[in-house]
């Protein structure tokens, strides 16, 4: 297993390919423009790699007005989709197009195959991998089982904790390399009977993610007074990332700071409950649920508007917004959970929060009643996020993609690929 760190790793230094440089294929079922940590790091590795001469290419789902002139000048193919049941975010591609999906890449050669995501892309992605002769490899994203149980209610949790452990034991054995976010993260998939090598290598941060945006702006915006002490979420509002637990944090902390207001930025199935839940603890003019807001506008403005990052949840396989809250300042408080850990319990910027509401609240009133401390974990934070930025991160994978066996092609376009079932 590799366990260099996050912050560092070896330098990628190409080799004899500047006629024909690396030519990766990413599959992942879900993409931009749905917002999400997996978009979000699809992006940046791409950005970081296209600086190394590394060529990607990203097939994903279709999304209503995407607009296909640009995602062909940006190599990005997209699969005919249809919308996920109770879920109208996402987009599950037809297994049609999948099956089919190597006659439509025949015009290009790819030296190895990255799965991003472990749904129908994964599957999609080994056959296209065996069927040319290269290497298949994946990142291990999401923690699922640590939240199944919020979806599938009428199974026990045991039972669905033991499906996914072997679901993911199974998915990850079948590729030649797994990339983790984390070292927790590595720890809990060797932990499942994980036997292929496992590489952990964080998503990094780019240069533009720590310009700071105008935080008077979006107080404006929302009817939030410049007195008023914020308290933020970013993140997709599912019930996996524990949000409740923030509301009723924010309704304690409350009776010692009347003016604190919780701002909760993010859309997705647990938003109604949420609204309930703040109408009925009696603080729903006290909370702004502000949706999804667009990354270079007014998502900065939103970071820049608040005095505490709070984050309670407990299956983040990084933690990836964290580090965005830092890089531009903003003190984090959380629970030190999985991946998040990492982040956290260095204490240069961040606060590992209690687990209980109770003693959340009084972390946050501590850290509110003092000014001068926010100032210096604001510079701490920044300091922080420098060591994790994209470059370090997208040198580390690209020295991956170059150290794997890179087998020689054999593209037989006559059949196309079975549906996985």
């Amino acid at each position: 297993m590799s366990v260099a760190g996050a912050a560092q790793g070896p330098p990628f230094i190409p080799e004899s390919r500047a006629a024909s440089p690396l030519h990766v294929l990413m599959l992942s079922d879900v993409y931009f423009p749905r917002v999400n940590g997996v978009s979000t790091s699809i992006q940046t590795f791409r950005n970081t790699l296209a600086g190394l001469g590394v060529r990607v290419t990203v097939v994903a789902p279709d999304y209503p007005g995407t607009d296909s002139g640009a995602d062909a000048e940006a190599d990005i193919r997209r699969l005919p989709s249809r919308p996920v049941p109770l879920d109208p975010e996402d987009r599950l591609m037809r297994w049609s197009s999948l099956a089919d999906l190597d006659r439509r890449l025949a015009d290009a050669d790819f030296d190895l195959v990255h799965v991003q995501t472990p749904f129908a892309a994964h599957y999609a992605g080994l056959r296209l991998a065996k069927a040319r002769g290269i290497p298949c490899i994946a990142t291990y994203h999401t923690h699922f089982e640590e939240y199944l149980f919020h979806y599938v209610r009428f199974l026990p949790r045991s039972a669905l904790r033991l499906a996914a452990r072997a679901l993911a034991r199974r998915q990850c054995n079948a590729l030649d390399a797994v990339v983790v976010p984390s070292q927790p993260m590595a720890a809990t998939l060797r932990d499942y009977g994980v036997d292929k090598p496992l590489h952990v290598i964080p998503t990094g941060l780019p240069e533009s993610q720590f310009l700071r945006g105008d935080g008077r702006r979006f107080r404006e915006t929302w009817n939030i007074a410049p007195e008023s002490k914020v308290a933020l979420f970013v993140g997709r509002a599912a019930f996996e990332k524990n949000i409740g637990f923030l509301l009723d944090m924010a309704a304690l902390a409350r009776r010692q700071r009347p003016n604190l207001m919780l701002v909760i930025a993010g859309e997705g199935p647990a938003l109604p409950a949420l609204r309930r839940q703040a109408a009925a603890l009696g603080i729903e003019d006290h909370v702004r649920f502000v949706g999804y807001l667009p990354r270079d506008g007014a998502l900065r403005d939103c970071y820049a508007a608040a005095d505490v990052f709070t984050f309670a949840s407990h299956t983040e396989t990084q933690g990836l917004v964290l580090l965005e809250a830092m890089a531009i300042g903003l003190p984090v408080l959380a629970i030190p959970a999985l991946g998040a850990a990492e982040i956290i319990k260095p204490e240069r910027g961040a606060v590992a929060a209690a687990e209980t509401p109770e003693g959340f609240a009084e972390q946050l009133v501590g850290l509110l009643n003092r000014p001068t401390r926010l100032l210096i974990m604001a510079d701490e934070a920044i300091a922080f996020t420098r060591e994790w930025n994209a470059a370090s991160q997208g040198a580390r994978l690209a020295a991956l993609y170059s150290q794997l066996p890179h087998r020689p092609r054999a593209i037989d376009c006559s059949q196309p690929l079975a549906a996985s079932q």
